[in-house]
């Protein structure tokens, strides 16, 4: 695996496959097209998000440009007592701007008492997320700074893909893990992340989905003696021989995975099990939701149906040769089906 200076080459050229790290520059619209740009950027999907992993409290976030609408959203939920706590915006689309060197830009949004910021900062080794989201209805105002220790032999490798998808598509997915430090500040509780015990779980992506598109999607992390361990779990319509958006992360290392099947518990019930399991073995997990957050869309041509749930995984993972024991690990699992 190389890591190239631009995901697009100087001769416009689309550039796929695994990448050791992520790309310097990020710009899927730079490749060469007969469409104009403009035009082309009203089907590109583009979101930055992060997944907190704590022990007590489970936290999703995202900043995301559909070219049609630019929105943000946070949500907020107690793992023992389930109470939930959502924030969300929208601004018009291609108003979001995320920067295309990711890891020395700022990408931010702030519209009536939503205001959410990522500061990244690959010569400082360490990248801030700044949140200040007003009260509303019965849900009290959150505030807080995060701290993201990058520098390289804590933060995870990265995984870096570009793919392409049915129907013409493509995909750019980078994610990453960071010890995660700081202090969230919801009505009377306080939120308190430790960088030996807490990680946040990047989630990029640029990509020109089909029109009628779906995905499930799982993360988690934790901490072992030696740094930051975890898996990213992906399956929707793919390309034969293209790479496909899952890993396994071990200290130092980043390791290609593919074929993972999802399997939810026959039932009705939302927060059924999954047994989630990669083809050659190397996982074998199950996720157990606590909770669930749903998003439900229906306007006429575009219509998403998206349900997020935070839980537990226990089974193993092998990473590095290694079987490791998954025990009763936090992360999330999403499945997504949506006319976009």
């Amino acid at each position: 695996m190389s890591v190239p200076a631009a995901l697009v080459a100087a001769d416009s050229t689309r550039l796929f496959g695994r990448f050791a790290a992520r790309p310097t520059v990020v710009d899927p619209l730079a490749e060469r097209s007969r469409v104009p740009r403009a035009l082309r950027a009203l089907r590109l999907k583009q979101w930055v998000g992060w997944t907190l992993v704590h022990p007590d409290w489970a936290c999703s976030m995202i900043l995301q440009d559909a070219g049609y609408l630019a929105s943000a959203e946070l949500y907020l939920a107690n793992r023992a007592t389930g109470l939930a706590r959502g924030y969300a915006a929208n601004a018009s689309g291609g108003s979001l701007r995320l920067p295309l060197d990711l890891f020395a830009g700022r990408a931010e949004f702030s519209r009536g008492g939503f205001g959410l910021e990522y500061r990244f900062s690959r010569e400082r080794g360490e990248h801030r997320i700044a949140i200040d989201l007003a009260a509303h209805d019965d849900t009290p105002a959150l505030v807080g700074e995060l701290v993201l220790d990058a520098r390289p032999g804590a933060a995870s490798s990265d995984l870096a893909v570009s793919a392409r998808l049915p129907g013409g598509g493509t995909m750019y997915t980078t994610k990453a893990l960071y010890p995660v430090s700081g202090v969230l500040r919801v009505g009377d509780d306080e939120v308190v992340f430790d960088p030996t015990r807490d990680v946040a779980i990047l989630d990029e992506h640029r990509s020109r989905l089909p029109y009628r598109t779906w995905w499930t999607w799982a993360t988690f992390a934790w901490h072992d003696e030696a740094g930051l361990v975890g898996a990213n779990l992906a399956t929707r319509p793919a390309v034969a021989g293209q790479e496909e958006e899952c890993g396994l992360w071990s200290p130092g290392r980043c390791e290609a995975l593919a074929d993972v099947t999802f399997v939810q518990a026959a039932g009705t019930d939302p927060l059924r099990p999954w047994t989630v399991v990669s083809r050659d073995g190397r996982v074998d997990v199950v996720f157990t939701p606590q909770g669930h957050k749903d998003v439900d869309v229906q306007l006429g041509v575009v219509a998403m149906r998206y349900r997020q749930r935070y839980g537990t995984f226990r089974g193993t993972l092998v990473t590095a040769g290694r079987t490791r024991p998954v025990a009763g690990v936090p992360g999330v699992l999403e499945d997504m089906h949506a006319r976009l």
